[in-house]
């Protein structure tokens, strides 16, 4: 029986349909070595906060429809004393629309293929995806703060976003009968659906890239990029193939854990020494406590729109879409604390650095 480990000081929390979800993908023929992270949750059939690891199968749905999807992390060139939330607000606009720059250089420069540009290239898109403006709360490793050349005084952004539709294309075209046999790793399939899936990845990264450049444009600001890691890919490990289905990777340097839009995000480093036990994975977030659809019936009948548009914290929130902006409020996902005190119990992370949410942007009409 394949084994499942779970990454959490206290694995009663999990939800149980997320872990009979982990089950079913354990029971795959060629599955050798599942991982529930602290963030797991239910899926759409699939448990997302987790990595499977197989010698010689691929499974395309289990890295899902949005390839790439990531987190980049940039540190601005803005002062924190001269953030204005309200001039912010006010700048940001037409950022929904398709970017006016040149999609199929910007593709080409990264080495991607130029020909997949689309009016999507630089769009955050819908779900959970979204650019948040942060500052430092707290540092709590000064020596390491320090090594990587990070400054206290600056606005910090971050930005979530994926592979848009071209990740939904590559998972159509790939989709298989039975999902749970998967593709031999060794076939012309598992070689035609690699080649689409690392495009689309690469895309992902792009995107990223042009969003913060945008977002920095309308501010008149620059920025440096500090990270950027994909949390759902499927790439070659120990000499097999690892899947991450909402799993950041360990093995790529620092890793941003964003909490809800109204919560805390962590800035950490893998250790390495135990990473194994975690298939070299981290949460990639706090993790969805209610579904989307929950959430709207439970804080629709509670609270109205100017209600959501501020958070516990004092930050601001930009969404336009009257439904999305209760179904990914700070009370549908769980606390980041706690994935963050699982991941230390387990020796997986170090907190670099703690940081506080000042605007969210998830979309606007214009």
């Amino acid at each position: 029986m394949t084994p499942i480990s779970l990454i959490a000081n206290d694995p009663s929390r999990f939800d149980p349909l997320s872990l009979d979800q982990l089950q079913a993908t354990a029971n795959y023929e060629g599955m050798a070595r599942v991982v529930g992270l602290p963030d797991l949750h239910a899926g759409n059939g699939i448990a997302v906060g987790a990595a499977f690891w197989s010698p010689d199968r691929i499974w395309p749905h289990l890295v899902g429809s949005d390839i790439g999807c990531g987190m980049a992390l940039c540190e601005t060139t803005s002062p924190l004393r001269k953030f204005r939330l309200g001039s912010v607000e006010r700048k940001l606009k037409g950022l929904d629309a398709p970017w006016s720059g040149d999609g199929a250089a910007a593709l080409k420069e990264a080495g991607s293929p130029p020909d997949l540009t689309s009016p999507a290239l630089g769009t955050i898109g819908g779900g959970n995806h979204f650019v948040e403006f942060q500052r430092i709360e707290a540092v709590e490793d000064e020596a390491r703060f320090a090594a990587f050349g990070l400054r206290h005084d600056r606005v910090w952004m971050m930005v979530h976003s994926g592979s848009r539709g071209l990740g939904q294309a590559v998972l159509q075209a790939h989709r298989q009968p039975e999902i749970s046999h998967g593709i031999p790793a060794d076939s012309p399939e598992a070689a035609a659906y690699l080649a689409e899936h690392d495009a689309a990845l690469g895309w992902a990264i792009v995107n990223r890239q042009i969003i913060a450049r945008r977002f920095c444009e309308s501010l008149g600001i620059g920025g440096r990029s500090v990270l950027d890691i994909c949390h759902n890919s499927v790439t070659p490990h120990q000499g097999g193939w690892l899947h991450r289905k909402g799993a950041a990777p360990a093995d790529r340097g620092l890793v941003t854990i964003p909490g809800s839009r109204g919560d805390f995000s962590y800035l950490v480093e893998p250790i390495v020494d135990d990473a194994d036990k975690a298939l070299h994975s981290l949460a990639h977030g706090a993790g969805r406590k209610w579904s989307r659809k929950d959430a709207h019936a439970r804080l629709s009948r509670r609270f109205n729109v100017a209600d959501m548009q501020r958070t516990a914290l004092g930050s601001h929130v930009i969404c336009e879409d009257r439904k999305l902006i209760f179904e990914e409020a700070p009370d549908a996902y769980k606390d980041i604390g706690m994935v963050i005190a699982d991941l230390e119990g387990a020796g997986l992370i170090r907190v670099i650095a703690k940081l506080r949410p000042l605007l969210s942007y998830k979309t606007r009409a214009a």
